[in-house]
C-alpha cells in the first residue's frame, strides 16, 4: 500500500515545522519512520511543492533517500493525483507531516478494514474519536481520480478528503471509531508548545521503542498520568 505524507514549509501557525528537530531527527523523518513501521505500507512518498520555500524540504528528502514528489503548492489534490498515477497505486493512505506520533498499528488496523471490504474510503476522522495527530485516511485511487474534476473549490484542492465527506451519500465511507472518545487530545504539531511537548515525550521513550510505541500507550503514560499529578 502506498502512503503519501503531505508536507510543506509554509505552515501559517508554525512555519518550517516539518524540519524542526525531535531528538536528533526532523519531524518529517519521524513521521516517515513511524509510517514505514506499518506492516502493510510498501512505499512512502512525501508530497511537497516545487516552490523555493520548500527547497530545504526537498534537499532533506534527497539527502535522506526519502522518495518525494514536488508539485503545485496550492493544488494538493493534483500532487496526490500525479503520485498515484506514477506508481499505479490502486489505493493510497493520506498522512499529515505534522503527526510525529502517528501509530503504525493504527494504520494497519485501518488497512485491514479497507482490504477486507469494498469501501471507497476508510477513515478515522469522520467523526473523530482518535487524538488529533492520529488521522488515517485510505482512499481508493479510482474514486479519487474519477472525482478530481469535481474538486474545484480551493478548500477541496487543499483538503483532499473534504469533498468526499461533503458528498458522503455518493461514496462508501467507513469510519473507524474508538470505544472511548480521545478527540480532545492533541498529538499533532501546530505550535512551539506542541513540539516541545512531543520532544519531551520522545526523551522519555526508550530509543529502541520510539518507532513502534502506540498512541494509547503514549496517552496513558505521558498525557493522562501527567494530568493526574496536577490534580
Amino acid at each position: 500500500m502506498l502512503a503519501i505524507i503531505q508536507a510543506r514549509m509554509s505552515s501559517k501557525r508554525l512555519p518550517g515545522k516539518v524540519l524542526m528537530k525531535i531528538q536528533g531527527k526532523t519531524m518529517l523523518e519521524r513521521v516517515v519512520e513511524r509510517v514505514s513501521e506499518s506492516k502493510n505500507v510498501t512505499k512512502v512518498i512525501v508530497a511537497t511543492s516545487k516552490n523555493s520555500e520548500d527547497l530545504p524540504l526537498r534537499k532533506l528528502c534527497f539527502k535522506k533517500n526519502i522518495k518525494y514528489y514536488a508539485g503545485n503548492l496550492n493544488n494538493v489534490a493534483d500532487r496526490f493525483y500525479k503520485i498515484i498515477k506514477k506508481f499505479h497505486s490502486k489505493a493510497f493512505i493520506r498522512i499529515s507531516a505534522d503527526s510525529p506520533l502517528i501509530d503504525p498499528c493504527l494504520i494497519d488496523n485501518c488497512l485491514v478494514k479497507f482490504n477486507n471490504n469494498s469501501f471507497d474510503i476508510v477513515t478515522n476522522v469522520y467523526p473523530r474519536t482518535y487524538p488529533i495527530g492520529q488521522s488515517v485516511e485510505i482512499i481508493k485511487s479510482s474514486v479519487f481520480k474519477n472525482n478530481l474534476s469535481k474538486m474545484k473549490k480551493e478548500i477541496h484542492l487543499e483538503h483532499i478528503t473534504k469533498f468526499f465527506y461533503e458528498n458522503k451519500k455518493s461514496f462508501k465511507i467507513n469510519n473507524i471509531k474508538n470505544k472511548k472518545n480521545y478527540s480532545k487530545f492533541n498529538m499533532s504539531i501546530n505550535t512551539l508548545k506542541d513540539i516541545n511537548k512531543v520532544r519531551n515525550i520522545y526523551k522519555q521513550i526508550p530509543h529502541s521503542y520510539i518507532k513502534k510505541i502506540g498512541w494509547k500507550e503514549i496517552i496513558n503514560n505521558y498525557y493522562e498520568k501527567k494530568k493526574s499529578k496536577k490534580n
